[in-house]
């Protein structure tokens, strides 16, 4: 794959995310099937304004939540840094995002403050504690709503996109179980940007990564998950991660997509399956499972995201960025960024960072 090929898919999960978010603003957190067909109609498929009373509401059809505010932040430190940078997203958040919020949840950018930024915002402002022990429990999507851009950039470093998103998710998430799937997702979405397909390969060329130390999980069975043999150490690899499953878990889903036997459909009804809420362990395999299905086909995969209700807005995020890592820039249909806010801004800066990852070519 030569290098404009490489820089197309790179700005395509960042803008894939950013679309997937903007699309699910109005539409966001209905959970009661029923009422979100009643306000928005049998088929979502484009921008909406929120409705009076709901999660976005004030804002307009193609603007950001605050998901898309930290991303951009964190997008704009990478760029201006030519790679990750702790101390200067810290003192972003510190200084672009904190004080327009005020830690309740209707707050702030995108009109809604996340549980785990509400968290580190009390512990940062109130409690004045420093950054490194503000982090909270969550086992939301939260952190990799914006670490998405450190896997696009070190997508061809694999042990530099696993320590900055493992440094960059425990700022605000501390559960290690979220930790190494926030890692995980980044881990897949590097592959995607590389030119790799979420197929049922994928989670193999993880665990290769495994094996050579490049990402940090603990392993005990040998290849192909065959049992560790005789006289072998306890474990054979040993990281950071208690078990490498989080990895594993993109080639199931990806399995589940193309077996004939297996049929969800509509397919936005993976949503129901895997399960509406915010929990990444809800998140994940959905958002894997639509970017398989539909790896050639951006529109139907983040509109089936967004039309599963629910957390419909995550689960956007996360299919909008693997499924644009497959299709590049070039296969992202151009209503999605013509009604997109900020556009032209935002695309520039996801073509800065693809310009600056290193790819070895």
């Amino acid at each position: 794959m030569n290098s404009s090929e490489i820089k197309d898919r790179a700005a395509g999960a960042i803008m894939g995310a950013f679309i997937g978010d903007a699309l699910a603003l109005g539409p966001h957190w209905y959970y009661d099937l029923t009422e979100l067909r009643r306000d928005y109609g049998d088929w979502i498929e484009d921008y909406t304004d929120p409705k009076p009373g709901r999660y976005h509401d004030g804002l307009k059809a193609g603007q950001l939540s605050q998901a898309g505010f930290i991303l951009e932040l964190l997008l704009r430190s990478l760029v201006e840094n030519k790679g990750y940078d702790e101390q200067d997203f810290c003192r972003r958040m510190d200084e672009e995002l904190f004080p327009l919020i005020d830690g309740t949840p209707i707050s702030g950018p995108g009109n809604y403050t996340s549980q785990s930024i509400r968290d580190a915002w009390r512990k940062r402002i109130q409690q004045n504690f420093p950054w490194g022990q503000v982090s909270g429990h969550a086992d939301t999507t939260e952190a990799i709503e914006r670490t998405l851009a450190i896997a696009v950039r070190y997508a061809f470093q694999p042990d530099k996109l696993a320590t900055a998103i493992t440094h960059n998710t425990i700022l605000t998430q501390d559960d290690d179980t979220v930790v190494s799937m926030t890692v995980a997702f980044g881990a897949v979405l590097g592959l995607l940007v590389q030119g790799n397909r979420l197929d049922m390969d994928i989670s193999a060329k993880l665990m290769k990564l495994v094996k050579s130390g490049a990402l940090p999980f603990h392993a005990v069975t040998n290849d192909d998950l065959q049992p560790p043999k005789k006289g072998d150490p306890d474990p054979p690899r040993v990281g950071r991660f208690a078990s490498p499953d989080a990895l594993l878990t993109p080639s199931y889903m990806a399995e589940a997509a193309f077996d004939p036997d297996i049929q969800i459909e509509p397919p936005w009804k993976v949503s129901i399956v895997y399960g509406m809420p915010c929990a990444i362990y809800h998140q994940l395999p959905a958002a894997y499972y639509l970017s398989a299905l539909f790896h050639d086909d951006f529109e139907l995969a983040v509109l089936h995201a967004v039309n599963g209700g629910g957390q419909n807005q995550a689960r956007a995020i996360l299919t909008g960025a693997l499924t644009g890592a497959q299709v590049g820039m070039s296969g992202i249909p151009k209503r999605f960024l013509d009604g997109l806010d900020k556009a032209d801004e935002l695309m520039q800066l996801a073509e800065h960072l693809a310009a600056d990852m290193e790819t070895g070519n």
